[in-house]
């Protein structure tokens, strides 16, 4: 869900690669919008649809999809979570004003919070993906005027590594590879870091992305954009062009926010709800 200008800025970034490489010869940065990215971004925003579409039929109404259940629910979520988040954070490198980005995404979050409690169909989407993408955001806003970005491609490998160790840390425990340590019970004893990824006593969420361990993997894909924007891309990667995924991906946002209301419009039609 990137901004609508791609402008690249030059600045200092916390360089954690060994050196900053030139430009290779072939690559160039680019001079408007990254289609591929807005099709990666149009393809991820359709597998959402689908995977509400049918999270809906199943917890919402009497049809029975025998194959929507773990792991392979699973796999599917995180499979559009993981990208939308670590496209999000690439886009830190394009955008004018990240700062404004993220007051953006944090008012959207308020209202889709407002929206789904009065609505009430499902679990209000509390600290939900948008509120993730817009907290991160506003963390990359306050390193970038500190010249502390992540950059380079150790930072992205230690920054995922990172998320998959903290991956489950709102469910009490923290490890990576088979190595597990349980966090203490006290930083969920209460409500007020549950933003942050230690959800509190009767927390609820009908779609939950706190800042850890999500932020992680959006820092991944700041170090990554920040990587291109000294280097350039190939170019095969400016050229790649799928235009009907694109249109999706450029209005990624706006899709996110109306397609439960009409998928559920639509089941209501149907007679399913």
């Amino acid at each position: 869900m990137a901004p609508q200008d791609h402008a690249l800025k030059t600045k200092k970034a916390l360089n954690l690669t060994p050196s900053s490489s030139p430009t290779h010869e072939g690559w160039s940065h680019p001079s408007s919008r990254v289609g591929l990215f807005d099709a990666v971004r149009g393809f991820s925003v359709a597998s959402m649809v689908l995977f509400h579409l049918c999270y809906d039929l199943v917890v919402l109404t009497s049809v029975s999809l025998l194959w929507f259940k773990p792991p392979f629910e699973d796999i599917w979520r995180s499979s559009i979570s993981w990208t939308f988040l670590l496209v999000s954070g690439w886009m830190c490198s394009f955008s004018k004003n990240n700062l404004t980005r993220s007051l953006r995404y944090l008012a959207v979050a308020a209202v889709i919070f407002t929206v789904t409690s009065l609505a009430a169909v499902d679990d209000p989407i509390n600290f939900g993906i948008i509120f993730c993408i817009g907290g991160a955001t506003l963390v990359d806003a306050l390193l970038e005027r500190l010249d502390l970005e992540p950059s380079g491609p150790l930072a992205a490998i230690l920054l995922f590594a990172l998320f998959l160790a903290c991956l489950h840390v709102p469910q009490g425990s923290l490890g990576l590879l088979g190595f597990t340590v349980e966090l203490p019970a006290s930083l969920y004893a209460t409500p007020w870091f549950s933003w942050a990824g230690f959800p509190g006593p009767g927390f609820i969420s009908g779609d939950y992305y706190p800042l850890i361990p999500y932020a992680l993997i959006y820092g991944a894909g700041i170090a990554l954009g920040r990587t291109f924007l000294r280097t350039g891309y190939p170019a095969w990667f400016l050229r790649a062009q799928c235009r009907p995924l694109q249109w999706i991906g450029r209005h990624a946002l706006a899709i996110y926010v109306a397609h439960q209301p009409l998928i559920l419009g639509c089941l209501m039609l149907a007679g399913l709800l």
